[in-house]
This record gives C-alpha cells, structure tokens and sequence, in this order.
C-alpha cells in the first residue's frame, strides 16, 4: 500500500530541482538520499524516481531526483503526489500517533455507538489536520483534535468522535 509523503508545488532553479509540499512526520527519512518514491500524475500514470538530494526551503523541502535534470523535467512533474510503501514507514512510538493509511476506512461513530460514516481521507490543512468523513455520500469535515476525536481504535476499526452542534448537519 502506498502513502501520500508529498506534492510537487513547483521547478525550482534551472537544474530540475522541485519545491515540494511535505505530507509526512518524517521528512528527514522519506526523503533521505537514494530513497525512492512514486510520482502519481493526476491521469493516475505512475513514474519511480529516487531522490538525489533535499534540503528545507521556507516551509517546503527543495529536492533533487536522479531522473530529473533540466528544468523543462521538473515542470513535467508539478502537481503530482510523491508516495512512498507503507511497508518502509518505521513504527510510531507514540501512542496517539497515526499515519494517514491507518485513519482511512475506520469507521466513525459517536459516543454511543452510532454510526455516522467512514474516514475517507485525512486532509492535512494549514491550520491542522482534518478528517474527511463519508456520510451517506457527503463528505463531512471533523477537527482531527482530542477533543472532538477523543478515541482512535485502529486495533477496532473505529474512531470515536464528539462532534460540536452542528457539525454533522447541512454538509455537502
């Protein structure tokens, strides 16, 4: 299984160096050098690529792929999600740590039982993490926080939420 570690925001210089969004905890490790990742170009064509180098710049990691080399190759890229194998993530030491392909698929209930959807998707947001809740066909946006998701069940398949009034009405 694959797992979204970043996105291609833009070429960067004349060299085929890329500005890149970063969607891992662990940048340091998905993008070490010599690492491989997949480029997923939105028509859902895939491209191995191994990265040459990566350096922070302004919020974003500024990175060098063995296979891109002029920036007419790094244009190419823009836009497309970096993955990376789940199957390489090391583990998490803390307990209320979670990657994104462990959220997606629990189902999520209230306090009581009750059924209101399924994670689709975490959405990582400039003002924090969100999940991204199927109900009925609309998809619902809960605060990724301790206070309105206060239980993760992965072991369960589940993750409770407490959300405020409101929040599960008029979505769309």
């Amino acid at each position: 299984m694959d797992v979204v570690v970043g996105r291609v925001a833009k070429a960067h210089g004349v060299r085929g160096e890329l500005a890149v969004d970063i969607r891992t905890d662990s940048p340091e490790e998905r993008f070490r050098d010599g690492a491989t990742v997949t480029a997923r170009f939105r028509d859902g064509t895939t491209r191995p690529l191994t990265i040459a180098a990566a350096r922070p710049h302004g919020g974003r990691l500024l990175v060098t792929f063995e296979q891109v080399v002029t920036r007419e190759a790094a244009e190419a890229l823009r836009g497309a999600l970096l993955l990376a194998d789940t199957a390489d993530l090391p583990p998490t030491d803390d307990p209320d740590e979670f990657y994104d392909h462990e959220l997606e698929g629990l189902r999520a209930e209230l306090g009581d039982g009750e059924v209101v959807g399924t994670v689709q998707e975490v959405v990582h947001a400039p003002h924090g993490e969100l999940l991204a809740i199927d109900r009925d066909g609309r998809t619902v946006l809960v605060p990724f926080v301790q206070a309105i998701v206060p239980v993760v069940d992965v072991a369960g398949g589940r993750v409770v939420i407490e959300p405020p009034e409101g929040l599960l009405d008029d979505a769309g």
